[in-house]
């Protein structure tokens, strides 16, 4: 009584009852009548006829009394009477409230979940960054209003991207098993449509659909498809049969009838064109993921963790951690260039051992087993040669490149031995693209974030990422003051020059090293493939000066992928895949070069200065440095020379190490 007294000498009758509508239950789930709304209607309040306000008006006195699907005559009736009641109150006038009347309760309940189409990895990361900014009663009683970074037209391009680059993988396994197999012979009534409704797809592929095999050829399946949910929750009555040739499957080396059976159920796609064909489909054991953000800002635009998030909701972007392989040597090769060393300077490539402390023998190879003397180190990221990066990790020394591997945030406290070098730490995908971002940045250190702004509902501002300071944003009035200047407070952790010199560097790598593969983008582009031992990892991470992509693929328990699944040969394509959708209608941009560089053409082998051609390559000096006068090798010594063809030796033995 107290209260009820304390609130009618506070509020009107109108927020009073606004306060009561914003806070009784309307069954489904749903707390408040916006709430309501959405989940009996999908609409917005303002959105909803006359006929779905009057039948949400009609709950409160029962939600389970006036379920649509299990008492729709009792529904209607109570909806009937409510806008009965309108219209003897003056509200509404009687032929609308009889127009109304003749229509059906037409709810379509809202699906549950991330409202935005294949984006669930990402709203999944930002409600646990909020979860650990503001806990549990903030987030999901605080009225919080969150402005995320995500671009839905270039997540959906980069889901799509990956979970074809992880099927077209997969394929070439082959074909392994059906989901799973109903007995049709015990079918009531032989209805398999009811059976099947009841294995529950994958709710986020819905380009796949479940199929039951009804019968079977030498290589042809007639098949029925998964009835749809109707409204009450069962299967809809229709039952659609459609043919699965196996022509349309060159991937399955077999015969179908060698691989399926009647009552089988499988994954199956439509065919473009061809009414009432499908193709055979399987999910993936292997798993991987897709991370794009502004190198400018660190904004996350898309973010795709795995094949199928209603699969494993482990996001492989962010909590994966895998080893880089060669996709680390950038990291190497900015320290060197960072302190003295030039593209030009000339590293020698031959047999190499590294007596540990413990009196094991490391002898780091490359991927194609072979030595190649003395190359210049925009060669040696080229090509990608390990040998090469381990004698400039030496001469530079571990600790210096753990530092740098700190400042760009690839490992928190790197272990300063060789083998890290060639990228053997284990990082996460989207630490390893804020790094390249950073080097397409300019050298500021880059931050990712998933999250703009978030505010009270109230409209207080209570956390944003841009946290640049703007020098005459905040002034009374315009007195004819110039525009606010945004002063960048980022850190600058290499230098700007540093920066393009990797830069241009990585682009060789798609230009004439292990990404070529990427050139068809035709465009500027720099990256850098990496693979770890056994080929467990494969990545490959590129930028643009729009846009940094870092794609990585392997299995959760990691296991080889086979000999062929390289960094340039699995995830370069679903990079390149993915960039052409993204990059479509904007214009090529080059990288930007810092003023007081001067270009000159060099040989890329001796790195001595050269005439233009087809063998010599424009490369960026800083001021104070040039090409080489005379060819001055690092990493020689009495038996630097030993084998340099690298045949099978002793010193040779083995493949030792990433690549």
């Amino acid at each position: 009584i107290l209260l009820a007294l304390k609130i009618e000498s506070t509020f009107s009758k109108e927020k009073i009852l606004e306060l009561y509508l914003n806070e009784i239950f309307f069954g489904f789930n749903s707390y408040g009548i916006a709430a309501a709304a959405l989940n009996y209607f999908d609409k917005a309040l303002y959105e909803l006829t006359l006929s779905e306000a009057a039948y949400l008006a009609a709950l409160p006195k029962g939600p389970a009394n006036y379920n649509p699907f299990r008492r729709p005559k009792e529904a209607i009736e109570r909806r009937n009477l409510v806008l009965s009641r309108m219209a003897e109150e003056g509200y509404i006038t009687e032929e609308q409230a009889a127009e109304a009347k003749l229509e059906s309760l037409n709810v379509v309940p809202r699906q549950p979940g991330s409202r935005l189409y294949s984006a669930e990895y990402f709203t999944e990361e930002v409600r646990r960054e909020l979860l650990s900014l503001y806990g549990a009663d903030e987030l999901y009683g605080g009225g919080l209003s969150v402005r995320t970074t995500l671009d839905p037209q270039l997540q959906r391009q980069a889901r799509s991207a990956l979970m074809a680059g992880l099927v077209k993988y997969d394929q070439t396994k082959g074909f392994r098993e059906p989901v799973t197999s109903i007995d049709m012979e015990t079918l009531p009534e032989g209805d398999w449509g009811k059976a099947l409704f009841e294995v529950e797809p994958l709710s986020d592929v819905p380009e796949w659909r479940l199929a039951v095999v009804l019968e079977m050829a030498e290589n042809e399946a007639t098949i029925g498809l998964r009835p749809n949910r109707a409204n009450g929750g069962g299967p809809t009555g229709e039952r659609l049969v459609a043919k699965l040739p196996g022509r349309e499957m060159p991937w399955v080396e077999q015969k179908l009838n060698r691989v399926l059976k009647v009552g089988d159920v499988v994954y199956v796609e439509d065919v473009p064109d061809e009414e009432g064909v499908y193709a055979l489909r399987q999910i993936p054991e292997v798993e991987g993921a897709l991370i794009a953000m502004d190198p400018r800002t660190g904004r996350v635009l898309a973010m795709v963790g795995g094949f199928s998030f209603a699969k494993s909701e482990f996001n492989r972007a962010t909590q994966a951690l895998r080893q880089p392989g060669s996709s680390f040597k950038p990291i190497v090769y900015a320290a060197a260039l960072d302190n003295g060393y030039t593209p030009a300077s000339v590293v020698l490539d031959a047999p190499l051992e590294i007596i540990n402390s413990d009196g094991s023998r490391w002898r780091p190879t490359n991927y194609s087993e072979r030595f190649y003397g003395p190359q210049t180190l925009r060669r040696g990221i080229e090509r990608s040669r390990n040998v090469m990066t381990v004698r400039l990790a030496q001469d530079i020394g571990m600790p210096m490149v753990a530092e740098y591997a700190k400042l760009f945030g690839v490992y928190d406290d790197m272990l300063p031995v060789l083998s890290m070098a060639l990228g053997a730490g284990e990082t996460t995908d989207i630490r390893l693209t804020s790094a390249f971002a950073t080097i397409a940045n300019g050298g500021r250190k880059i931050v990712p974030t998933l999250i703009d702004r978030v505010q009270t509902r109230t409209g207080e501002t209570i956390f944003k990422h841009d946290e640049r300071l703007c020098d005459g944003c905040s002034v009374d009035s315009w007195q004819n003051q110039g525009e606010p200047l945004i002063i960048d407070n980022r850190q600058q952790i290499l230098d700007p020059m540093t920066a393009y010199q990797i830069t241009s560097m990585l682009e060789g790598v798609v230009q004439r090293g292990t990404a070529r593969s990427v050139g068809v983008l035709n465009r500027p582009v720099a990256g850098k493939t990496g693979t770890s031992s056994d080929y467990k990892d494969a990545w490959f991470l590129g930028f643009t000066p729009e846009m940094a992509v870092g794609v990585y693929v392997g299995y959760d328990t990691p296991a080889t992928m086979g000999r062929r699944a390289t960094g340039g040969g699995v995830a370069a394509p679903i990079f390149t895949a993915f960039m052409q959708k993204a990059m479509v209608g904007k214009p090529p941009t080059p990288f930007n070069i810092p003023s007081g560089m001067s270009q000159i053409w060099i040989d890329p082998t001796t790195g001595v200065k050269a005439i233009a051609g087809a063998e010599s390559i424009l490369e960026g000096f800083k001021p104070g440095t040039g090409p080489n006068l005379i060819t001055s090798v690092i990493g020689v010594d009495s038996d630097a020379f030993l084998n340099i063809e690298g045949g099978n030796t002793d010193v040779n033995a083995g493949r030792g190490g990433l690549f």
